[in-house]
């Protein structure tokens, strides 16, 4: 089964980590990236420049309209995601933890959702 997951953190936080703190994560993250690739659960990801660079898109009475930022105000904010292929939840979860991001942010671990076509 496919899981999304899905990285929280705070850029505010983020924005005041030292250089060092910050080479640190990143190392982290390709680390992680590494080992999950190496273990065939990959199924892609991507990391999301900051919700300063996001429009938010609405159509309503068939008018579209646009927005700068995120939807909301949040602490924090979606900052990337993986994609994995674990064979249930208990192991999406078990992935989940290992992300660098889950020691200060949020992992939020959703299922893909699949449809017949």
């Amino acid at each position: 089964m496919q899981y999304a997951l899905l990285i929280y953190s705070s850029e505010a936080a983020d924005a005041k980590m030292t250089q060092a703190e910050g080479q640190a994560v990143f190392q982290g993250y390709m680390e992680f990236t590494k080992w999950l690739n190496e273990s065939g659960k990959s199924k892609g990801g991507e990391a999301l420049v900051r919700t300063a660079n996001a429009t938010s898109v609405r159509v309503r009475n068939g008018k579209t309209t646009t927005t700068d930022g995120p939807f909301a105000e949040t602490k924090e904010q979606l900052g990337g995601f993986y994609l994995v292929d674990a064979k249930d939840l208990d192991d999406a979860i078990a992935i989940a933890a290992r992300i660098p991001g889950a020691k200060q942010g949020c992992i939020e671990v959703r299922p893909i959702q699949k449809f017949d076509m």
